[in-house]
């Protein structure tokens, strides 16, 4: 049993995107909490301003009532030579307007940005968003080591999907991934999906940096833990395979792996995942050789601690009461969102509850 799943970087799933509206993301949500991801911010790919904007008016009232934990703005204040899968056209500066429109938006829902610190104006806005609350995660950025630690200390505080849609390290030119890597207070999204990372460099960084505070930390528990398994999921997760569009951009599903389509129509840069957390665990364990409690907090309590959420992510007193059922297989037989069990069928479960689920206002009783 393990607490439910947080993802704090996907974009949609079951043929559906956040960006499609309110009834659109209630369908995404419902297909990843039948995976056991119980919590979730809904990631938005970059596009003009006036876009973004009418994207959170859409998501506002699904973050009011609790059904999303906020939003997350992935782009448009990246860099171009590392854009992955974002349409270059709508990429820019962070200037202090764009910034204020976010941060002075009625339902304050965008709860973490991602941005390229080398950008123009990126660190007064780092500063100002972090100063409102906003966490700030570097990524699809060229930036070098030091231009990266001046952005960590303005206060950013993760990494976007570490290595992808950055500059790789080399030994003359570290860049920002060394940067992240250092710092050991740093959140460390990580995408294992068998894709986006080789399972060496999963077990690397893992073993080399996944303790907040370094390898000689003496607080030990799950709190401490800095990787953060994310999903990235784009539509087609928990779907078929075929054609999709990611924002605005056309992509292309086979055997599971997304890409963008360039203009020719051949395949291009990879356009997020398919997969669901539980997939992302599953691969972890199996392998990347994590050990499974260690795989299983960094898919719960360390993307919970991430974003500042202290009543997810953890199976203990006074937590909302989600958790995952798991087999010897570490595939989800049952999910618990909110107190009560999802249907047995969901998931080709037993139907046999391990405790009562009638806690009251799904809290988890002492």
């Amino acid at each position: 049993l393990a607490p439910g799943f947080v993802d704090v970087h996907a974009h949609g799933g079951a043929g559906g995107a956040f960006t499609d509206g309110a009834d659109a993301a209630r369908s995404v949500l419902a297909a990843h909490r039948s995976r056991g991801t119980t919590t979730m911010l809904a990631s938005l790919v970059s596009a003009d301003m006036s876009t973004i904007l009418h994207q959170i008016d859409a998501l506002a009232r699904l973050v009011d009532s609790g059904e999303l934990a906020g939003i997350h703005l992935e782009g448009p204040w990246l860099d171009p030579a590392h854009r992955g899968a974002h349409d270059h056209g709508v990429l820019c500066d962070p200037d202090p307007a764009a910034i204020s429109a976010v941060l002075e938006h009625p339902s304050r829902a965008v709860r973490y940005v991602t941005i390229a610190p080398e950008r123009a104006g990126a660190m007064e806005a780092i500063g100002r968003l972090r100063e409102a609350g906003v966490v700030v995660g570097i990524g699809h950025t060229g930036a070098d080591c030091a231009t990266t630690r001046q952005a960590l200390d303005l206060g950013a505080t993760a990494a976007t999907h570490l290595f992808n849609g950055m500059k790789g390290m080399h030994h003359r030119e570290p860049g920002a991934a060394l940067a992240l890597l250092q710092d050991t207070q740093a959140f460390l999204e990580l995408i294992v999906d068998g894709v986006h990372l080789h399972p060496e460099m999963v077990r690397y960084v893992w073993n080399t940096a996944g303790r907040r505070g370094g390898l000689r930390d003496a607080e030990p528990g799950p709190q401490r833990e800095r990787i953060v398994l994310v999903s990235d999921a784009m539509a087609a997760a928990m779907a078929q395979d075929g054609e999709y569009l990611l924002g605005s951009l056309r992509v292309q599903v086979r055997h599971g792996t997304a890409r963008l389509l360039t203009d020719d129509g051949a395949p291009g840069a990879i356009a997020g995942s398919t997969m669901s957390l539980a997939d992302a665990v599953r691969t972890a364990i199996r392998d990347a050789g994590i050990a499974p409690e260690r795989a299983l907090a960094a898919a719960s309590s360390a993307p919970a601690a991430m974003i500042g959420l202290d009543d997810v992510g953890a199976l203990t007193p006074g937590a909302r009461a989600d958790a995952v059922l798991l087999d010897d297989s570490w595939a989800v037989g049952r999910v618990l969102h909110r107190g009560h069990w999802l249907p047995a069928e969901s998931r080709g479960g037993t139907g046999r509850e391990p405790w009562d689920s009638r806690s009251p206002a799904g809290k988890l009783a002492p």
